[in-house]
């Protein structure tokens, strides 16, 4: 039978929830009062583009050849 973990642990846990609360409203407060463009790109720059090197571009990671594919079994060497 399971037993009861009592007030002090409903407590300690009430207490958490609260400072984890405060601490998400100060980071509002603090989103809200920095301006949204602050990272702004200058004057006629597509932010899609931005970044981005003339040439050929590396694959990304997910399509790179791993070692041993996961449905193949790696051979063994005698």
């Amino acid at each position: 039978m399971a037993t009861s973990r009592g007030p002090f642990a409903k407590r300690q846990k009430e207490l958490a929830r609260r400072e984890k609360q405060k601490e998400k409203q100060a980071r509002r407060l603090e989103a809200k009062d920095r301006p949204a463009d602050a990272e702004a790109l200058p004057e006629g720059e597509d932010p899609d583009l931005a970044g981005i090197q003339l040439g050929p571009q590396p694959p990304p990671d997910e399509a790179l050849p791993s070692d041993t594919p996961s449905n193949e079994k790696p051979a063994h060497e005698d």
